[in-house]
């Protein structure tokens, strides 16, 4: 799977908030999907205004195949601010080697959503980072890609020529559907950059959908928007919250800053899987700026 992200469901949700109510049945019947009930829900709306109160949210891309409990191929920390009109997007590394909150166990971060889905990995994300994580959104990538097909093929400008089976990407501007855009999405091992260069690539997806979704030709396929959505994606926002996110959309679209790990050591342990090990003074430093984002004040040592 795949990868994201991410992500998007935020992006197009924004878009999206101003013309819901000309696709009102539609709309509520994709939020109900979205907004798991009884005991699946994974994290209760919190009482957030998010064109108000600065947030944050844990977007996760998950790998769900047929047999399988899945896993998070993506996972990626966004903390709003909008009072500053501020955006930071900081990408976790697939392998980070952290305590599996809840599971009593030392392993890679994207294995929290197989031992206890999306809770155990909330709660990993926090006690890793040691940020406070508000809203969720989750989204099986295979499907969820597949907005493209709907949406029409993204252009990208691909940094290297990459090769997986039988799919060539070849360096400089490409256009990519659905399919496409899922491999090129996964590519790790055939990339010298291995992860980070994944995340580059993630990166470009998200900014390409977000450039589509700004076409107003998108309000005549709003109705299979929203069912792609609600096939694919679950989260803990609420209609009004969804619906407020779009007074940020302009103070947002380009006050986006990305943060990633690059201090960190890649370390192959006795059990023989590989792992990313965190650079502690560099993660002490990703979650100080976090957290002062979010306008939280650091916890006070006993």
């Amino acid at each position: 799977m795949t990868k994201i992200i991410l992500w998007t469901v935020l992006i197009l949700a924004i878009v999206l908030g101003g013309t819901v109510f000309y696709y009102y049945n539609s709309f509520q019947n994709a939020m109900s999907k979205m907004n798991p009930t009884g005991d699946s829900i994974a994290k209760e709306i919190p009482d957030i205004l998010p064109h108000i109160d600065p947030f944050s949210v844990l977007l996760l891309g998950i790998d769900e195949r047929e047999n399988d409990t899945g896993r998070t191929d993506t996972m990626i920390v966004v903390t709003v601010n909008p009072d500053l009109g501020t955006m930071k997007m900081l990408s976790i590394p697939r392998d980070s080697r952290v305590e599996i909150v809840g599971n009593g166990t030392t392993e890679k971060i994207n294995h929290a959503y197989a031992r206890g889905g999306i809770p155990m990995s909330i709660a990993t994300v926090e006690e890793a980072l040691d940020i406070p994580i508000d809203f969720y959104v989750g989204v099986n990538m295979e499907g969820f890609l597949s907005i493209i097909d709907v949406l029409g093929n993204i252009e990208v400008n691909n940094d290297m020529e990459l090769i997986r089976n039988e799919y060539k990407f070849p360096k400089g501007e490409i256009s990519l559907n659905g399919d496409e855009a899922l491999i090129f999405s996964r590519i790790r091992y055939e990339d010298p950059r291995g992860d980070f260069g994944r995340q580059l690539r993630q990166k470009q997806l998200l900014e390409a959908l977000f450039a589509k979704a700004k076409n107003p030709t998108i309000l005549l396929k709003l109705d299979d928007i929203f069912e792609v959505l609600g096939d694919n994606v679950s989260m803990n926002f609420s209609q009004k919250q969804i619906l407020n996110l779009q007074k940020l959309y302009g103070k947002l679209d380009k006050n986006i800053e990305q943060l990633q790990f690059e201090k960190g050591d890649g370390v192959r342990k006795k059990d023989g899987l590989w792992y990313y090990i965190f650079d502690d003074e560099e993660l002490q430093e990703i979650s100080s700026k976090l957290n002062a984002h979010l306008e939280e004040k650091p916890a006070i040592e006993p």
